[in-house]
């Protein structure tokens, strides 16, 4: 699993658009976001780079906070 902190984020439209960015490039991909916290895990075959590309292109700011 891998967690991000992805500043941006404020609304149900904002976690679509990021479920949907990271499963487009990975239809297994689990994603949970919280937005209090503007947090996603995500449990997925990407890479940690390819997570943040895919975030990063729906247009938010994104920093790894960890990866099990």
């Amino acid at each position: 699993m891998q967690i991000f902190n992805v500043q941006g984020m404020s609304c149900g439209h904002c976690v679509k658009a990021i479920t949907q960015a990271l499963q487009t490039k990975d239809a297994g991909a689990e994603v949970k976001i919280d937005l209090g916290a503007k947090t996603v895990e995500v449990e997925s075959k990407l890479s940690s780079e390819a997570v943040i590309e895919a975030i990063q292109e729906e247009g938010y700011e994104v920093r790894p906070l960890e990866t099990f």
